[in-house]
């Protein structure tokens, strides 16, 4: 089987969730032999590093239509030998883009102060008065499609149809809207058939404010696609009603989580004592994520207990606001703002979390809950989440009822026996939600699609 994919973000060049499902289901579709030319945009002047690593100029312009598609995008290479190994069966090919993530940015990049925490070398969270510039900072905020990213993803397409003529491919599996466009170009140039994957709608980002323009764009898509993937039963319940897509067409794969990493030692610094218990929220802080919910729940508890520390990891347009909140209650002195975190960073916050919060007001997944899991940390999810549907040992809140998510993090933290029982019984649930088993659903899909092409 061989696979033209499309995405717009891949580590390094990673927002959230989008990114990492990518990276977990490209590898695990390599390990079953399956062959993938993965097209993505690549940012002019980013400095990540990571297991990719971008031939092509960035000075280069690829606007012209008249350019060879080896003019238009250069192969990326995979550094070192164990990472290569698990990306044998994979080819890069980067699009020099201005625009990269506009999907995700905020609002002109404004500079945001306040009082923020960083994770310090021993684990702990030290507060800290910072800037934080948050287009540049992270990509995790809300749609505010600058940049006119429209035209930018025209003309990601157009680059999408000329490197598919140097290729040889069955299916064209395309993430998330801005790729959609190209998939189509590319599904009828070459007469393959098109797989939509749906990892979040305009209405999850945008509620009842969602961008029309990007709503039809997801719309056609959908219609064109021969399969569309739905991350969750709460999406493709969206995708019916919202956009009228017939059910027949739509199949649901569920994300997984990379467990091949589980029971390594810890380092001995995440081992120093703490006095306070911490309550994590990590994410894009953002209308869709609830971080004012996250914050009003804080206010109760601490009202309650005052032995706690809430840290709020990742950027996003309501991060003023929601230093604001914690002022106005008088809990700024115990709501720590990290700004984004990566790497090594994120390893870190999860292994001092006693609980882990999520409050989204609608989540076609949720990947970190998972994460959370595999740090032993216990979890707090939305029930308007598609992980919900997958995991029956973690404690489920509406995302407006703060009283109630306020008890039930009282209750992990002041009873050590239902922490213990939700670490232990989860973590063998998420054994289970794998990325190998997402590639085999995958896989299937694209077996649907050829079928119903011949």
């Amino acid at each position: 089987m061989r696979v033209f994919m499309l995405g717009w973000e891949f580590p390094p060049y990673i927002a959230g969730g989008l990114g990492t499902a990518c990276y977990g289901l490209t590898k695990a579709l390599s390990r079953q032999g399956v062959r993938v030319t993965f097209v993505l945009p690549k940012g002019v002047g980013t400095d990540y590093t990571s297991h990719v690593r971008f031939l092509s100029s960035e000075s280069q312009d690829t606007s012209g239509g008249d350019r060879s598609s080896a003019e238009a995008a250069g192969i990326c290479e995979l550094d070192g030998p164990a990472v290569a190994g698990e990306f044998v069966n994979v080819t890069f090919k980067g699009v020099a883009s201005r625009h990269m993530h506009s999907s995700y940015q905020s609002t002109g990049g404004n500079l945001h102060t306040g009082t923020v925490g960083q994770v310090g070398q021993v684990g702990r969270v030290v507060s800290r008065p910072i800037a934080m510039r948050a287009q540049s900072e992270s990509a995790q905020s809300e749609p505010s499609y600058g940049g006119d990213i429209f035209a930018e993803s025209r003309r990601y397409a157009r680059v999408c149809v000329g490197l598919a003529q140097d290729d040889e491919f069955d299916v064209i599996h395309a993430h998330d809207w801005m790729t959609f466009p190209a998939g189509m170009a590319v599904a009828a140039a070459a007469s393959r058939p098109l797989v939509i994957h749906v990892h979040s709608t305009e209405y999850d980002r945008a509620g009842e404010q969602a961008n029309q323009e990007v709503c039809d764009v997801e719309r056609r898509g959908m219609q064109g696609a021969m399969r569309v993937i739905a991350v969750s039963h709460l999406t493709k319940s969206i995708i019916v009603h919202r956009y009228g897509i017939d059910p027949g067409k739509i199949d649901v794969v569920y994300n997984g989580i990379e467990n091949d990493k589980r029971g390594e030692p810890q380092p001995a610094s995440v081992a120093i004592a703490k006095t306070d218990k911490i309550v994590l929220f990590l994410g894009r802080i953002t209308m869709q994520k609830g971080p004012e919910y996250f914050i009003e729940a804080a206010k109760k508890v601490l009202d309650k207990f005052d032995k706690v520390k809430f840290v709020v990891a990742g950027t996003g347009d309501k991060t003023q606001a929601m230093m604001d909140i914690a002022a106005k209650h008088g809990i700024s002195h115990k709501v720590l703002f990290t700004g984004f975190l990566r790497g090594s960073d994120v390893e870190r916050v999860f292994k001092m979390a006693d609980v882990y919060v999520m409050p989204s007001v609608s989540e076609p997944f949720g990947i970190a809950p998972l994460e959370a899991i595999s740090h032993d940390v216990p979890v707090i999810i939305s029930k308007t989440s598609g992980v919900a549907e997958v995991l029956a040992h973690a404690l489920k809140v509406d995302f407006w009822d703060v009283g109630d998510i306020a008890d039930k993090i009282l209750a992990v933290l002041k009873h050590p026996p239902l922490s213990s029982t939700l670490r232990e019984h989860a973590d063998l649930e998420i054994r289970k939600l794998t990325w190998d088993g997402a590639a085999s659903r995958c896989r299937q899909v694209y077996e649907t699609a050829l079928g119903a092409m011949a």
